[in-house]
């Protein structure tokens, strides 16, 4: 064999060794027989990750409910980018993304796998627009606070994919369709985030009243929820026509948006559940989605 026949084989052996790890992901990835649901968890303060309280045990019992993923991929409101990114390194690091609390917090660790392959199919499927693989970020708060008491022994591949912040509601929601195959594929899609987010208008001495809650918030949590029960996605995109009282429930979109990531991975026939449906502070609602 002469050396540039040499070169070619091991040149083309490399490139098969390179691709077997995706191949075999995606072959594992075979189409189930049922859907896996899709999640929008409203993840509140970050103390929810080592507080044994209603919203974390609701969180430990759908870990429960639900048949085991292959994979869970999480769009949080704290993963803000200019372009779409999806996290794909092998072992991703926890983020302590916070301020204030105590060190019992940032000693937590979610050592759960990532998944290089799962993210080079992510971006495979999402053809508008162009993903970039990140090998920088991690878990943010946002999804290990939540993630830990679902599956607390951190042995399924957990990814992040970011929101572009410089795109509108429409935007995102297009993009997430892109995503729905997975949903036959054994992966679970969260959305983590807040539907009513307002921190600047917490009440602060009513924080561990329960049930205590501004009218605004209250009503725009109702009409929140009878537009999702009801498949009123359009009305739920164009948030801001809504009312007066939207302006004051969003004020910023980035705990919005990963709500819009599950509506869009809604189908015929999909369930709708509503969990943890609770006002904290006055002005920001814990109420969470369960689709499918």
């Amino acid at each position: 064999m002469n050396r540039k026949n040499f070169i070619t084989l091991l040149s083309g052996g490399i490139a098969m060794a390179s691709i077997q790890p995706f191949y075999d992901w995606t072959k594992g990835l075979g189409e189930e027989e049922e859907k896996k649901p899709v999640l929008f968890i409203g993840h509140g303060s970050p103390m929810n990750a080592i507080e044994d309280n209603i919203f974390s045990k609701r969180w430990q019992l759908m870990g429960k409910e639900i048949p085991t993923p292959k994979a869970v991929v999480v769009v949080s409101a704290h993963w803000l980018t200019k372009g779409t990114l999806v996290t794909a390194m092998p072992n991703p690091k926890t983020i302590h993304d916070f301020g204030g609390f105590p060190q019992a917090l940032f000693d937590v660790q979610y050592p759960a796998p990532g998944s290089p392959e799962l993210a080079t199919e992510i971006q495979k499927l999402i053809t508008n627009p162009a993903v970039e693989l990140d090998h920088d970020w991690g878990l943010d708060h946002g999804t290990w606070s939540v993630v830990k008491h679902m599956f607390p022994d951190a042995n399924i591949p957990v990814l992040q994919l970011s929101i572009d912040y410089y795109k509108p509601a429409a935007y995102h929601y297009e993009l997430a369709k892109q995503l729905l195959s997975l949903r036959k594929k054994g992966v679970l899609i969260i959305g983590s985030g807040n539907m009513v987010h307002n921190l600047r208008m917490i009440a602060w001495d009513k924080l561990y009243e329960p049930e205590y809650g501004f009218d605004w918030a209250l009503e725009m949590n109702d009409i929140f929820k009878n537009k999702i029960s009801n498949g009123f996605h359009k009305e739920l995109i164009q948030y801001e026509k809504l009312n007066k009282a939207a302006t004051l429930a969003i004020p910023t979109p980035d705990h919005y948006y990963p709500l819009l990531y599950i509506l869009a991975l809604q189908t015929d026939n999909d369930k709708v559940e509503f969990f943890n449906d609770k006002v904290v502070g006055g002005s920001l609602t814990m109420t969470s989605v369960k689709i499918g």
